[in-house]
């Protein structure tokens, strides 16, 4: 008889990677709302094809490199944060080991341990690394996957890019009386789908979510459209 096996996966490595889907489905998100509100502001004032790519392509590259950059920044104080709170665990297990042994085992009795089981626990930890059992237990970080700005940064910039060429690609190449109903179109499509994602990574209702999607982009481009066309009767396009 062969073994029964468990491939599900646990713990920190999940979560990780559904924290970076949901970063990437809302950078996505962002990028279709942005994009879409501002091609069809645009396309309100001109129908000038060069006008709205010119648009299009200065909104994905602002708002990819806006997302690109503050995500980075985030991820950079996180991250120094981190290694702070971990720099002050060292100094303290070098200079008061006893203590901190002590709370270790306090932390471990507070999530159910018996007093013998929990000094047992600790003890055995400590031997082990008791940096590492202090970061996870204590802190709730993980000394082995710290947060990467890099890595967020690029996911953002990328997530946000991909997201923005559906409406600008929608903008520009249907013909002119086309455009707004095929861009909304493509816009509503695709906010269903990262509305249904997103709350299904969140373990959400979907239905309210896609509502939620799907309305808050079709306010975004009905009043840009708004606006535009005032402009664009005024003169302005």
């Amino acid at each position: 008889m062969t073994e029964p096996t468990h491939d599900e996966s646990h713990g920190g490595a999940l979560g990780t990677r559904l924290n970076w889907l949901r970063a990437a489905v809302l950078g996505a998100n962002d990028g279709i709302v942005s994009t879409a509100g501002l091609v069809v502001g645009v396309a309100g004032a001109t129908s000038d094809r060069s006008a709205l790519l010119t648009a299009g392509l200065a909104g994905l590259l602002a708002g990819s490199m806006s997302m690109a950059a503050g995500e980075y920044v985030s991820v950079s104080t996180q991250r120094d944060s981190e290694k702070a709170a971990l720099a002050v665990e060292k100094r303290e297990l070098r200079e008061q080991p006893e203590a901190e042994l002590q709370e270790l085992t306090e932390l471990l009795e507070e999530r159910g341990l018996s007093r013998d089981v929990a000094r047992e626990a600790a003890e055995q930890l400590t031997e082990r690394d008791a940096l590492r059992a202090h970061a996870r237990v204590e802190l709730g970080i993980d000394p082995d996957a710290l947060t990467n700005p890099w890595h967020a940064a690029w996911a953002s910039f990328l997530a946000f890019t991909a997201g923005a060429l559906l409406p600008l690609l929608a903008i520009v190449l249907p013909p002119s009386d086309w455009r707004v109903p095929v861009t909304v179109v493509s816009v509503v499509g695709a906010l269903v789908l990262t509305g249904w994602s997103s709350a299904r990574l969140g373990s959400a209702d979907a239905g309210r979510a896609v509502v939620r999607n799907v309305v808050g982009g079709l306010l975004a481009m009905g009043v840009t459209y708004a606006v535009g066309s005032l402009l664009g009767a005024a003169g302005v396009g």
